[in-house]
């Protein structure tokens, strides 16, 4: 069996890594120069950065049994801070009730405590199908507009009431002011997912993992091209056999694993339905643009990334590479800081030259305050396309058709944040190209279009500093599950 993988972040490096462990001949076509993705790590003025956070979790036990196999020992476990910058104020996540009062001052507090119950005895929606909807019931529109309505429509570029409840059940799940105050507390029965407070991540950056991916891929014979973008998926009747590359070449193939942009995927089958057709030319994405700074010194601020709900400043989001491991900046004696900016096509920030993206950046970071006079010694720009899919309100009802459309398709999987039009995180990449190749290899039938939709786990499995330990198997003791130093 001769199978092609286009593109080689966290979902297609893992099905490489899968199928060519098992023997099946693997060429992943990765239209960039790097692997990883949006996951990839880089140098930069001496120091290793990753394109923002990138935190890896999971309680899934096939995801961080494929994790650790890989990472071996190489990782370590870091406390997570991460904290909503607003308004020169830092509010803790998940909610304490003493930092929450200071910050906002009793009379503000009691405002949203208000605003909160009004929600639960009069609501202000009969329907809760927009994320302000959803968040309003759950929060209080007082607390909507402090900490989410600033932040997402900076991330989305739509107003909030435009913007689908999918995006915060996938985010936010069943969390509440209610399950806030009763974590914060100690009355709560479990931990939320996104508040956990420690995370493994590897001494290299988070980008290691699909190096090592990629270069076990090499070592069982595949073949991994960087710097090969593929043209279109060739198929007869439905039935694929074939990728066409961007110099025209036409390569063979028993099965295609696609994690290119959703649309530019299916506009390139041809022929389309005009249901289809129609449908996908309703499907967007969101471009980001990191802008990293080098600033002189070593203790700025101790989050790992901020939350920037500020409506003055245009930056949503702040990582402080210094804060997460110390193998990343190494004898550096400076803070690299990555500032990041969503925009379309068609915006002016997208255009704008490094120099002026730079120069917003090094405004944006004066105006925190949060550099006390540390002077800025340099800057950086990445651009990256097709970042986030738009989860616009009713986009079930466009991603609906194409997706019924590609399961007539013989011999393709499509899978990854880009491929399956799903805002995933890195574990569910990882499960996607998992299952994705358990299909192929084993013939087994993994609704890969299910993944990243609020399951649970039977049987829960943590990464700790000592390996990977089950909760509900308190007899069981940790251990670490990979041997040496990685595969």
């Amino acid at each position: 069996m001769r199978v092609a993988v286009i593109g080689a972040g966290p979902a297609g490096i893992t099905a490489a890594y899968q199928l060519a462990k098992q023997g099946v001949a693997v060429e992943v076509y990765e239209a960039s120069e790097h692997v990883g993705g949006l996951s990839r790590t880089f140098e930069l003025w001496g120091q290793k950065v990753d394109l923002g956070p990138h935190r890896f979790f999971s309680q899934d036990p096939r995801v961080n049994e494929l994790w650790l196999e890989v990472v071996g020992q190489d990782y370590e476990m870091v406390d997570r801070l991460t904290r909503i910058y607003y308004r020169r104020r830092f509010f803790d996540y998940p909610l304490r009730p003493g930092n929450a009062l200071w910050n906002m001052g009793f009379l503000t507090a009691t405002r949203c405590l208000a605003s909160y119950f009004k929600e639960k005895i009069r609501p202000s929606y009969r329907e809760t199908d927009t994320f302000e909807s959803w968040v309003v019931g759950r929060f209080g529109r007082r607390l909507f507009e402090m900490f989410f309505k600033s932040y997402s429509e900076k991330l989305w570029g739509i107003p909030c009431h435009e913007l689908d409840a999918d995006f915060a059940a996938q985010r936010i799940k069943k969390f509440s002011l209610g399950e806030a105050v009763k974590a914060a507390l100690g009355l709560s029965k479990g931990k939320h997912k996104t508040l956990v407070d420690q995370f493994a991540y590897p001494v290299g950056g988070t980008g290691m993992v699909y190096n090592r991916m990629a270069d076990k891929v090499r070592g069982w014979g595949g073949h991994v091209h960087l710097r090969a973008p593929v043209q279109r998926v060739v198929h007869h009747e439905r039935r694929v056999h074939a990728l066409e590359l961007k110099d025209g070449r036409i390569e063979p193939f028993d099965h295609v694993v696609s994690t290119m942009p959703l649309t530019l995927m299916v506009k390139g089958l041809g022929n389309l339905p005009a249901e289809v057709e129609r449908a996908v030319d309703k499907l967007r994405f969101r471009n980001t643009i990191v802008v990293y700074l080098l600033v002189r010194g070593s203790n700025l601020f101790r989050d790992q990334w901020l939350y920037v709900h500020s409506p003055d400043l245009g930056t949503g989001r702040v990582t402080n590479f210094r804060n997460w491991v110390p193998e990343m900046y190494g004898d550096s004696p400076d803070t690299i800081l990555a500032l990041e900016y969503w925009c379309y096509d068609e915006d002016a920030e997208w255009r704008e030259s490094d120099e002026a993206l730079i120069e917003r950046a090094k405004r944006d970071m004066q105006l925190t305050g949060l550099l006390g006079g540390a002077p800025i010694l340099d800057g950086h720009v990445v651009k990256i396309r097709r970042c986030y899919p738009v989860y616009g309100r009713g986009y079930k009802q466009h991603l609906t058709p194409v997706e019924e459309y590609l399961r007539t398709f013989d011999g393709l999987s499509v899978i990854g944040r880009y491929g399956a039009f799903k805002y995933n995180n890195q574990d569910h990449s990882i499960l996607m190209g998992l299952l994705a190749a358990e299909n192929i290899l084993d013939g087994k039938s993994h609704d890969l279009w299910a993944v990243n939709t609020d399951s649970e786990y039977q049987e829960a499995a943590l990464i700790t500093k000592t390996g990977l330990h089950y909760p509900d198997r308190p007899a069981v003791a940790e251990k670490r599950e990979a041997v040496g130093s990685g595969v």
